[in-house]
């Protein structure tokens, strides 16, 4: 697997970034001074400090989708990342399902890596690596608002004053794509990000991007749900077929199956990673109070996921309840028209015996020309009959419900005539008298 080239020299405030090709690894290299300021650096993930105050950042970013393997995974992990990342390191970054573990120098590595398709977009993959002065990533796809961004150079999006596409010129015009993209985002950009001042705060600022990208996941299955709950209240008989041939919520129930499993990672791990942080003096405490609120986050996020399987669940038991309703009103009229058929059948196999005796059969007497006649009436007579008892119930429930509605129009009738009381000899008016 090919591997991007090496950013650009410390000068530059920030790497330009590259579209990412097919089998190409991104990867960015951050050197943060302890003060509130970072500077962008060279890839060097070898080079070790004594001094804490001073600690780096490399994060690689995998490519998400393709026919790409955990092995292929693990052998662009090498490349990048040993030294000084032992064989155990790289394996423990790249495995699936949740880990968390401090080895005897104090490293502590973690992930929540999803065991589901890498194409998926709700198998999230994430696995860092902390010692007092570094921190290593590795996930798969882009995490919104993970990286920083130069406080110097251009402003957020977010603080201009905006404007709708065609309106005043001289302020910063709004596609409608980029304010979709906006509301569905559950955080600001990166160029809002406070920058870090000790390794706490980055670990922190890591996991609470992963729990925002979880959200954002959230939230567009709501507002997908949303739209298609709509679409099934509009549409008709061939939405619903296009909805089961395509198994729709099938395949949302699936999705959201992953990202159950995703936040459940995140549920066993976060509690472990704020345990482990608790006993190493350089982790802040108010950072150890940010974590528990993430884990709170987390866990509000698994109810909310909750309610949006026990939604995907209901529309698609509503789906087949339409399909079987439509498979029973197709056998009810084939029942209905091969009982009508079916005393024809016998009256026409009775006149088409080959025996004697049969009556209006006798083509040859003069008298029995009407026999035709005689017996086409008696098909129709059958006919009549059969319709007759399919239709006296809903006449019978009509018949009822017309007389129901009579009794209900003269009793309000009745009780909407004024009366008259009489009161001390004087006679005033009472009003309606209500029943």
């Amino acid at each position: 697997m090919a591997v991007s080239p090496s950013s650009s020299p410390p000068s530059s405030p920030r790497p330009p970034r590259r579209r990412l090709e097919t089998g190409e690894v991104r990867r960015r290299s951050y050197l943060f001074d302890g003060l509130g300021a970072f500077s962008a650096t060279s890839w060097s993930p070898s080079n070790r400090s004594t001094d804490p105050t001073p600690f780096s950042w490399h994060h690689v970013e995998l490519p998400k989708g393709g026919p790409y393997k955990l092995t292929h995974y693990a052998q662009s992990l090498i490349e990048l990342l040993s030294p000084p990342l032992k064989l155990h390191e790289i394996l423990d970054l790249a495995s699936n399902g949740p880990y968390c573990a401090q080895q005897l120098d104090g490293t502590l590595i973690f992930r929540v890596n999803s065991g589901g398709p890498i194409a998926s977009e709700c198998a999230i993959r994430l696995a860092v690596r902390v010692t007092e002065n570094s921190v290593i990533t590795v996930s798969v796809g882009r995490v919104p608002r993970l990286g920083f961004s130069d406080q110097n150079g251009p402003g957020s999006l977010l603080t201009e004053i905006p404007t709708v596409e065609g309106e005043k010129e001289g302020r910063v015009v709004i596609a409608e794509h980029v304010l979709e993209d906006l509301l569905l985002m559950n955080h600001s950009e990166e160029a809002d990000n406070p920058v870090p001042t000790r390794v706490s705060g980055l670990v922190v600022h890591i996991i609470d991007t992963h729990v925002d990208q979880l959200h954002d996941i959230v939230t567009r299955f709501e507002m997908e749900l949303d739209a298609v709950e709509l679409q099934l209240d509009k549409g008709g008989y061939l939405l619903r077929k296009q909805m089961l041939d395509d198994r729709r919520f099938p395949k949302m129930h699936l999705d959201l199956q992953r990202l159950l499993q995703v936040v459940s990672h995140g549920e066993q791990v976060f509690p472990r990673v704020k345990e482990k942080c608790a006993s190493k003096s350089w982790f802040a405490i108010e950072d150890i109070s940010a974590l528990e609120e993430l884990i709170g986050r987390l866990r509000r996020l698994k109810e909310n996921l909750g309610f949006l399987t026990n939604r995907v669940a209901a529309l698609q038991a509503g789906l087949d309840s339409w399909q079987a309703e439509q498979i029973n009103r197709k056998l009810y009229y084939l029942s209905f028209l091969s009982i009508i058929f079916l005393p024809l059948s016998i009256v026409t196999g009775i006149f088409g015996m080959n025996v004697g005796g049969v009556p209006w059969t006798n083509q040859r007497n003069p008298e029995l020309k009407g026999g035709f006649m005689k017996v086409m009436f008696l098909c129709a007579a059958v006919v009549l009959l059969l319709l007759l008892c399919f239709m006296f119930p809903s006449i019978y429930v009509w018949f009822l419900s017309w007389r129901t509605n009579s009794a209900l129009k003269r009793s309000s009738s009745f009780n909407k005539r004024p009366r008259r009381n009489v009161l001390n000899g004087n006679l005033r008016g009472g009003g309606y008298v209500r029943i």
